[in-house]
């Protein structure tokens, strides 16, 4: 199902499903794009979110600009499968100054037809389109407090409450509505804005997902680019920059780049560690530090931590390949690909449902007896979450003739739910949560088990450890998800929270 916006006519509220609360089970994290001035806006959008497939595979959309007015497509699936040849010659022969696009994932009860982004909209200061990556854990309260001013949301996804936001008359007042309705918001988000003359992008002041900035030199022409990773710079042949920093708003327009504040950046950073384990493309460069490299240190660090007296190493592809190479070459095994993947076959974690979890295992990783028969294997992995596809996994290996299973995994025991982007389940559904690791260990049949130190995980990282957000792991929120407040202002050059 898609749908394309024209830039006469819009959409019609009487044709959306009713809404339900955002909570904890409406958490997305996703990829962004923006781009302004090159001849062939919605093109480029095309190759980002490409690019970003990995970052979302529910659904997928993009929002283009003529100068004057908006226009967008979204639609559920993979982007190939919403974008086809007629779609993109609307799009490219409408949008010829800037486009902006995004690809999404959700968790229970957010995979609706409604929840595609960029949301297009029109308000009193003009159009908008907003593309957003993250999550707001004020974003109930806040949706609350405008459904009681008899405000109609069309959508479930928290990222609605931005554009109330930026319509209200609160923001419209102040000198500049956009770093005003930034203000109110609490949680993490890197966020598009697509304005009829103009491209807005702002991090959230904890610097939780990535954004970053460069520049693609096409026919002559300049033109500034966003994107959630840097493959996807490097995909449209665009130039890195820097990043965008934590609580600035870039601007991309004919001016150029410019840039603003709407916050300081936080006292401590909370940089997503998990992006770096398993997430992000091995081929970004994310938060100063390439995700293949950090990747390979993780595994070096896990062979130091828990060698194992076996044949050889084995990955589970995808994500823990890069580990798998370090620890293979730290510990002096054989490095040995002993499970195919299908590649036609998403990520299964986050599969909305257990049942399309389960049957993407099934068919996601095929596994080479001849190579593992009678053998004594280290199989390496970046994360176990809720245990299906592992333990699954495992029964196939030792099936196909494994005389022994050591399993080693790249990041510590995930115990705590995150409420900033990522799809982590509830304490209950963690496999971590109530166990020991060798109560884990039996669960999952494998002859051993261990994860990472969280203090080996920190020493690959460039950064000061207190710039990581490391929640799902220890526990220790930079914010409170339970006890949400509705926005923060700027006093004194410091931030305030307030409710």
């Amino acid at each position: 199902m898609s749908r394309t916006i024209p830039l006469s006519v819009l959409r019609d509220p009487a044709q959306r499903p009713r809404a339900v609360a955002v909570g904890r089970e409406a958490k997305e994290k996703c990829g962004v794009f923006g781009v302004w001035g090159d001849e062939h806006p919605a093109d480029l959008a095309y190759l980002g979110l490409y690019a970003q497939q990995h970052r979302g595979q529910e659904s997928a959309g993009i929002a283009v600009s003529d100068g004057q007015r908006l226009a967008g497509h979204t639609g559920m699936g993979l982007v190939p499968d919403v974008f086809n040849r007629q779609v993109m010659g609307t799009l490219g022969s409408i949008g010829r100054a800037g486009a902006i696009g995004h690809t999404r994932y959700s968790t229970f009860g957010g995979s609706l037809a409604c929840n595609a982004q960029p949301l297009l909209e029109s308000y009193v200061g003009g159009q908008v389109a907003v593309a957003h990556n993250g999550n707001l854990i004020n974003g109930a309260a806040l949706r609350a407090a405008f459904e009681e001013q008899g405000h109609i949301f069309h959508s479930t996804s928290d990222t609605e409450v931005v554009v109330h936001l930026l319509a209200s008359p609160e923001q419209q007042k102040t000198p500049d509505p956009v770093a005003a309705t930034l203000r109110r918001l609490q949680g993490a988000f890197s966020l598009v804005f697509l304005f009829p003359d103009r491209i807005d992008a702002a991090r959230d002041p904890w610097g939780w997902r990535p954004l970053v900035l460069g520049e693609v030199e096409r026919d002559g022409r300049s033109s500034p680019v966003v994107a959630s990773e840097t493959v996807a710079l490097d995909v449209v042949g665009a130039r890195f920059i820097r990043e965008v920093e934590p609580g600035e708003i870039v601007t991309l327009s004919d001016r150029g780049v410019e840039s603003r504040r709407f916050a300081p950046p936080a006292d401590r950073l909370a940089h997503c560690a998990f992006e770096h384990v398993y997430f992000a493309s091995p081929a970004s460069v994310l938060f100063g530090q390439n995700v293949q490299e950090v990747r390979e240190r993780l595994g070096e660090r896990l062979a130091d931590e828990a060698p194992a007296d076996a044949d050889w190493v084995m990955p589970m592809p995808d994500s823990g390949r890069s580990a798998a190479a370090g620890f293979a070459r730290r510990s002096g095994l054989t490095y040995r690909e002993g499970i195919v993947p299908n590649r036609y076959v998403g990520r299964t974690f986050i599969k909305p449902t257990q049942d399309e979890r389960r049957a993407a295992v099934r068919l996601k990783l095929n596994v080479i007896s001849e190579i593992v028969r009678g053998r004594r294997i280290v199989v390496v992995d970046d994360s176990i979450v809720r245990g299906t596809t592992t333990r699954e996994k495992m029964q196939q290996i030792r099936q196909a003739g494994a005389k022994e299973i050591h399993l080693r995994i790249s990041c510590p025991p995930i115990l705590h739910p995150c409420y900033f982007g990522i799809d982590f389940a509830t304490r209950e559904q963690l496999i971590a949560h109530g166990r020991s690791v060798q109560d884990i260990r039996a669960y999952l049949g494998v002859d051993s088990l261990h994860y990472l130190s969280l203090e080996g995980l920190l020493s690959c990282m460039a950064r000061p450890s207190d710039d990581y957000c490391t929640a799902c792991w220890d526990g220790r929120y930079r914010l409170d998800p339970d006890k949400p407040e509705t926005g923060v202002v700027i006093e004194s050059d410091q931030m305030r929270i307030f409710g």
